[in-house]
């Protein structure tokens, strides 16, 4: 077997020896530096085991791939690496390249996977759309120059490590291979490729081998041990090739009828996909002599399981606490998909936005939609935020969908920038109380307040009031509580001062007295594990359970929710209860209309991309599948068990929730085309 011996064959190997061994030190770094497995005690230690072999069948599949260019290299006839300097060079480039390109992939993947809890994705090519607020951003947060010193000092290291075997293998003696040894070697070195690129040498079906997929590493259900599984090159690769299509007319049909009872759209209506529907003066109408101020409130990043009145165990929040005391308090609140700009796109459009690569908000094809916002009638409108609204092309979708809109943004404001996302937080509620302080009395207005102070990098202002950092406690002590630093915890802490800061100065001005303060988290930002929440941590709710609270206390009395309320739902529920009729063309429903499914129900998306995870949610269940409908599962969210799957147990939920969630996705995929205004 004097194949065997060949110096192009041994160089290979080592090139393949030396790509997989840099993946499985990255793959460590990855557990041990971002995963919430080795910090989760009660992990499937079985489920997590099988996630990691499946990696490292990934990364030696990668090896191999980028081993190719240099076989190539290496087996040209008469120009080749052992006998042209030429090929060599090419050798050389090829290996920095790739190299760089690796450690840029995995630098990308672990800081994707810190922000967003999911392993890098095709959906991240949205931040190439705010290459400024992104770059910054990233460069306030993370030792940028350090990383990059390491990624240069791991690909000199690297190559110089590969320049070693080059001269050591490839400058050794020829071993006289005879042509039949080097067929017998070629076939053996083809069947193990194959295998190794195959991923799998058992359960093979030869007419139609079917290689190793991402999907296997989240056959546990769990979503943190799935990603132990993932090779973060090969995965967003394969998000890539994923086909997109915008909606499927005829799903849309199927479950149009459902989706009119849902809705309740009036029988004599339900025609050609009709989703508008004119919605009378409801009983429950408030009472006023003049039409009430409505001020939403965006928190960044804020989690219900970061607020003390939702059952954090330490102290976060004391404002907002006292204001769902005093008003009304959602228990059971959710966003349909995470992330900020997913969420300002429901709470205007009343659509969940599923677009399964970047936020809907970024399609010229739909940012002009119709909003409940518009029936309020002479409203005059607000739009505040501290930094560049062109973020996620916001200002586009806004400025496009709500009538007459006043948009206030970085450069309005007299104060100065504190971070990437603008002016702090304190300061963007003191201009702008001052701003809807000055407006007339009989002059109704809606004002939308968007924080972002919440976020990365946590940056706490040092003209900020009388805020005062809590330094007792320890990094590992508020990692019980989800916390992955106190910068994190502080953050929090610093949100809720500027909201007891802004509440006071309103209490001052002459609206106060008739506005409707609504106060909702746009989603959760990174956590760790949250044991005051098992349900939301295990079933990756997390991230769509936000607080929601309604202060008004001329017009509400104190009063806990503890129906499933979603954010679509909140512009219609304003609309109710100011009384005004108005026409409704979303997915959105006033909560205190009778809900036609009986226990409230609200559609969340548990897992994002061309390929998502997403469900139903109630008070009692959450119903979750494939974006197909395949892999359904019913979960009691108060169970000590909640992964268990109860769809046998409660068939009646389970069919109703089931219906209703598919309906929900193609429904709302379809509604973005067919929601657009297309008035002149």
């Amino acid at each position: 077997m004097t194949w065997l011996k060949s110096r192009r064959l041994h160089y290979l190997l080592a090139m393949t020896a030396l790509f997989f061994s840099l993946m499985v030190i990255l793959r460590a770094v990855f557990y041990f530096g971002f995963s919430e497995i080795p910090s989760t005690p009660d992990a499937d230690s079985g489920a997590v085991l099988s996630a990691l072999g499946i990696g490292l069948r990934f990364d030696l599949r990668l090896a191999l791939l980028m081993m190719l260019p240099l076989a190539a290299l290496a087996y040209l006839p008469r120009f080749n690496l052992l006998t042209s300097a030429v090929m060599r060079v090419l050798a050389h480039a090829y290996l920095i390249v790739a190299l760089t390109l690796l450690g840029l992939t995995y630098i990308l993947d672990f800081g994707h996977y810190a922000y967003l809890g999911e392993r890098l994705n095709v959906t991240a090519l949205r931040f190439l759309q705010d290459t400024r607020d992104s770059t910054l951003m990233v460069w306030e947060s993370y030792p940028v120059i350090w990383i990059t010193l390491g990624l240069i000092g791991g690909v000199a290291g690297s190559y110089w490590l590969a320049r070693i075997a080059e001269r050591k293998l490839l400058q050794r003696s020829a071993a006289g291979i005879s042509g039949l040894q080097a067929t017998a070697g070629f076939l053996i070195c083809f069947a193990l490729f194959f295998f190794a690129i195959l991923g799998r040498v058992s359960n093979i079906n030869i007419l139609n081998p079917i290689p190793l997929r991402w999907s296997e590493a989240f056959v546990s259900g769990d979503r943190a041990i799935g990603a132990l599984g993932l090779n973060p090159v090969l995965y967003f690769r394969d998000t890539l090739l994923i086909p997109v299509s915008p909606f499927d007319k005829e799903k849309v049909a199927e479950y149009y009828p459902l989706m009119a009872e849902h809705l309740g759209i009036p029988e004599d209506q339900r025609k050609d996909l009709n989703f508008e529907r004119m919605v009378e003066v409801q009983s429950h109408k408030i009472d006023y002599e003049r039409p009430p101020n409505v001020v939403f409130i965006m928190l960044e990043s804020l989690g219900a399981s970061r607020v003390s009145s939702y059952g954090l165990p330490i102290e976060s929040t004391p404002n907002l606490d006292q204001l769902s005391r005093d008003g009304w308090r959602f228990e059971n609140f959710y966003v349909p998909v995470t992330g900020t700009a997913k969420t300002i796109w429901a709470t205007f459009t009343g659509i969940p936005d599923v677009a399964p690569t970047e936020s809907a908000s970024r399609n010229p094809l739909t940012s002009h939609q119709r909003t409940v916002l518009n029936e309020f009638p002479d409203y005059r409108n607000f739009y505040f935020i501290g930094g560049n609204a062109g973020w996620a092309n916001l200002d586009g979708l806004v400025q496009q969908t709500i009538d007459d809109l006043e948009l206030h943004e970085e450069g309005d404001w007299q104060s100065p920038d504190v971070d990437v996302w603008g002016i702090s937080d304190l300061n963007l509620f003191r201009e702008s109380n001052r701003i809807l302080a000055d407006l007339p009395d009989d002059q109704p207005f809606f004002a939308f307040i968007q924080t972002a102070g919440n976020h990365r990098p946590f940056t706490i202002p040092e003209n900020n009031g009388d805020f005062q950092p809590r330094t007792d406690l320890s990094d590992e002590e508020l990692a019980k509580f989800g916390f992955r630093s106190a910068a994190q915890f502080n953050a929090v802490r610093l949100l809720d001062y500027n909201v007891g800061e802004y509440m006071k100065w309103a209490r001052e001005s002459d609206y106060f007295d008739n506005t409707i303060f609504v106060f909702f988290g746009d989603h959760s930002n990174r956590i760790t594990t949250l044991p005051h929440m098992p349900a939301m941590d295990q079933l990756g709710l997390e991230s769509n359970h936000v607080p929601h609270i309604i202060y008004a206390p001329r017009y509400l009395k104190p009063r806990v929710i503890e129906d499933s309320v979603g954010l679509v739902d909140v512009l219609p529920t304003m609309a109710g209860m100011l009384g005004f009729p108005y026409r409704n063309t979303t997915l959105g429903r006033d909560f205190q209309m009778p809900a036609p499914e009986g226990e409230r129900a609200n559609f969340v998306v548990l897992q994002e991309g061309p390929s998502p995870i997403y469900g139903m949610v109630t008070k009692d269940f959450l119903l979750q599948m494939n974006a197909d409908g395949s892999n359904a599962s019913l979960h009691d969210l108060h169970s000590d068990t909640p992964k268990q799957d109860l769809a046998a147990a409660h068939p009646e939920v389970y069919e109703r929730l089931f219906k209703l969630a598919r309906g929900q996705y193609e429904t709302a995929r379809y509604l973005f085309y067919d929601n657009v205004d297309n008035k002149e």
